[in-house]
């Protein structure tokens, strides 16, 4: 008998494994998936460490999270700075004097500004849907070449017909710089994610390539205590309807080039490009501490779409009707005995990975503060 079964060996149940085992509680991990690590795998290949589910960078303001994800690996000092990509323009991400010089052909902070503030009267009193809310937050040019086409593809509709509350903002910097995040810590792990996982899990038994929803009843059984975060409607048998989700689709090529594209993140915010983004994964760690150079690469194009049973959901799409599902599902794991619910599946919820880590760290500790 275990002390925890913990379904899922990606940042959660990792974080909360690791806890467990630091405190002397005997840990097994079921994981459906032939490797650990769940999104922020990583696997080199060639000497390229190659993000398998999407790109993944560190970013925190949190000094304790970043502390403590330091612990088990050494982070480079990487900075997102992605660019966007609409037909031949190319501009840089995030929304800030680089974009609007090259957009307009201005030069100071006070002309975009009027720029954009003319733009935004466009739209008068509360935004009907997506495109009235980005226009008023940018102006109609921002919207049409940097916003619109990658949001349609990235949702499978019309801005039109997507709700206001799912841009609340965006993030427009009258300053020449191209950092997308504004978090004081910031780096991707050097040599990839999975090493981290790895030493978190240590202590722990892993069981790779078990389902636990095909013979929970049995797995169950196995430990004092359950930590689930897999899909809290699957948990339940999906016995009051399905939660939706979004997915996406990879496309990874192996190229005989030594640099691709110059950049490790490129959006393609045309609707006529089937593709939201390719990503180079050596330029994650090329250039930095600890990057190294290789004659080939290795690119992956991101192509979303509608979640379908054995895709993996990424996106939750939390307008009014799955949240009030999710209501529904989140009583019933209120009452379930003995199982913690928990990550971005058992919570329905988009988290970053420091928020993950947060959470993981915030249930363990009021989970072993009384035993």
């Amino acid at each position: 008998m275990y002390d925890y079964l913990i379904v899922g060996s990606g940042l959660y149940g990792a974080v909360f494994a690791h806890e467990a085992v630091t405190r002397g509680k005997s840990v097994l991990v079921v994981e459906k998936r032939p490797h650990i690590g769940g999104n922020i795998y990583t696997e080199n290949v060639g000497g390229i460490n190659v993000h398998k589910y999407g790109a993944h960078i560190f970013h925190t303001n949190n000094k304790d999270v970043w502390d403590y994800v330091n612990q088990f690996a050494e982070f480079n000092r990487y900075t997102n700075s992605p660019i966007a990509i609409y037909k031949d323009e190319i501009y840089n991400m995030p929304f800030n004097m680089n974009t609007f010089s090259k957009m307009w052909g201005i030069k100071t902070p006070a002309e975009a500004e009027a720029i954009i503030e003319k733009q935004r009267l466009e739209i008068t009193g509360e935004p009907k849907n997506l495109e009235e809310q980005a226009i008023k937050l940018v102006g109609r040019d921002i919207y049409e070449k940097l916003v619109k086409g990658y949001t349609e593809k990235q949702w499978g509709r019309p801005c039109t017909e997507l709700p206001a509350f799912i841009i609340k903002r965006l993030p427009v910097r009258f300053v020449y710089d191209n950092n997308y995040f504004n978090d004081k810590y910031q780096g991707i792990p050097i040599g990839g994610y999975t090493q981290i996982i790895e030493k978190m899990l240590d202590g722990a038994e892993v069981r790779l390539n078990t389902d636990f929803l095909s013979d929970k009843k049995a797995l169950s059984a196995l430990a004092e205590k359950v930590v689930y975060t897999g899909a809290v409607d699957a948990y339940f048998d999906y016995c009051c309807g399905e939660l939706e989700f979004r997915s996406l689709r990879f496309e990874t090529e192996d190229l005989p080039v030594e640099n691709y594209q110059g950049n490790a993140v490129v959006n393609y915010t045309e609707f006529a490009v089937p593709y939201t983004r390719i990503i180079e994964h050596k330029h994650f760690e090329l250039g930095c501490q600890g990057g190294v150079r290789t004659p080939h690469t290795i690119i992956t194009r991101e192509y979303p779409k509608i979640w379908q049973h054995g895709d993996e959901p990424y996106y939750p799409i939390n307008d009014e009707k799955n949240e009030s599902l999710y209501a529904v599902y989140k009583s019933l794991a209120d009452k379930e005995s003995g199982v913690i619910f928990g990550g971005r599946l058992g919570e329905y919820k988009y988290y970053d990975m420091d928020k993950v880590i947060e959470a993981a760290l915030k249930t363990s500790a009021e989970e072993f503060s009384y035993k």
